[in-house]
């Protein structure tokens, strides 16, 4: 009898805990079933917004061309019925000099006068045709724009499949005499998730550990220990301090970077956040609009503002195209004056922007990057720190511990 109890008290238990797996697997699969319409909802407004946009090029185009032929064939014409009326009048003028008797010499001169009058007249202008080149470009115009559109749709698709450089695996583990040769050098660990194929010989890649600090935080920050920040509605009575920011709602590291490589991570946690990185030497006493993350040439940042990322400097601005991640990580290379931001999930990277001075393609101009090719490598030239926006009420961020299988952390340095 307690034998049968036993086992019908385990197949009781059993049978709750599947319930309860079972709860949570429906849960999951709604979730999963959400997540995949809304995504569906997204993609369908944008292909359709993408549409419209292509639709109104053609529109423009096709209508450029049509003014274009206008405006050509009105002069042509023009032209052309000018010389058949100038031909037929200098065939009539010879026709009647022809049929002039020959013993009517008065006659003969008054028709010979009117022939040399009319083969004298001035030539009409040839016609200029001032919009030719470009109504002759708009098939290479349209060529460059299919293009480039061929070559981003296929570069997404591959991103979207984790491949090249953005869908890099992260390292997963560190031989120990490797790390510990780094270690004695002084060093950090050599990056294993570097944005391009030259950084896997840049040495000193630190794992950065990074202490908000306190001194720096605007009186609507409210700090959690060294490494939590979040937005709130009173002010928090803070001492003074020539180093805090009094008109944004701003909170520095309290870690400087002035040489080699750094990698840091940051776990969005609720609202709209930017992070980046700051010189040094800005004034926090910086009017609002000049003192936001990114709106000024001594600071940049990824800003999350709810729908889209956006990369910021020097007021420019350049939207990001990417799902949301909770965890953002950063990586600072002084010797490439180079700031890359990831997307980090599930023991992958996905490069989400990286700020470098690079030359545009023949026929391209973008404003953000000239922004950058101009000013950004002289952000360089300062000691810098690591920076944090929260721009909503609530906003809220933790600096996460690197995941264990990317990296392994070290000391700060």
């Amino acid at each position: 009898q307690a034998q049968r109890a036993k086992f019908l008290s385990d197949a009781e238990n059993e049978l709750q805990a599947l319930a309860v797996t079972i709860a949570q697997a429906k849960k999951m699969v709604e979730l999963i079933k959400g997540a995949a319409m809304k995504e569906r909802e997204r993609v369908e407004k944008f292909f359709a917004e993408a549409s419209a946009v292509l639709a109104t090029f053609q529109k423009e185009v096709v209508g450029f061309i049509e003014d274009g032929e206008r405006s050509m064939l009105g002069e042509a014409e023009a032209d052309l019925r000018w010389k058949e009326e100038r031909r037929a009048k200098l065939a009539q003028c010879k026709q009647n000099l022809e049929n002039v008797p020959s013993t009517d010499t008065i006659y003969f001169l008054q028709e010979f006068q009117a022939l040399k009058v009319a083969m004298e007249e001035n030539l009409s202008p040839a016609p200029s045709f001032q919009n030719e080149l470009n109504f002759t470009k708009c098939a290479q115009a349209v060529s460059a724009v299919k293009d480039v559109l061929s070559a981003a749709c296929k570069n997404q698709w591959d991103r979207l499949q984790g491949k090249g450089i953005d869908g890099l695996r992260l390292c997963s583990s560190l031989k120990a005499g490797a790390v510990g040769q780094n270690e004695r050098a002084g060093g950090g660990i050599s990056s294993c998730f570097p944005p391009h194929p030259h950084a896997f010989s840049l040495p000193h890649t630190v794992a950065f550990i990074i202490d908000l600090d306190s001194d720096t935080a605007d009186k609507f920050i409210q700090l959690f220990g060294t490494k939590g920040a979040k937005r709130v509605l009173c002010p928090i009575p803070y001492p003074e301090s020539p180093i805090r920011f009094i008109n944004c709602e701003q909170v520095l590291g309290v870690n400087l970077m002035n040489r080699g490589n750094y990698y840091w991570e940051v776990e969005l946690i609720d609202g709209w956040v930017s992070i980046g990185v700051i010189a040094e030497d800005f004034d926090p006493q910086e009017s609002y609009n000049r003192g936001r993350l990114g709106r000024n040439e001594k600071s940049c940042c990824l800003q999350w503002n709810g729908q889209n990322y956006v990369a910021w400097f020097g007021g420019f601005e350049s939207v990001i195209q990417q799902p949301f991640f909770h965890t953002i990580g950063v990586f600072l290379e002084y010797s490439e004056k180079a700031l890359t931001f990831y997307g980090v999930k599930d023991s992958k990277m996905t490069c989400l922007q990286q700020l470098k001075v690079s030359n545009f393609a023949k026929g391209q101009f973008d404003p953000f990057q000239n922004k950058i090719n101009h000013q950004f490598a002289s952000l360089f030239l300062c000691k810098l720190k690591p920076a944090f926006f929260l721009e909503s009420v609530d906003a809220h961020l933790q600096i996460g511990p690197l995941k264990k299988d990317c990296v392994s952390v070290l000391k700060r340095r």
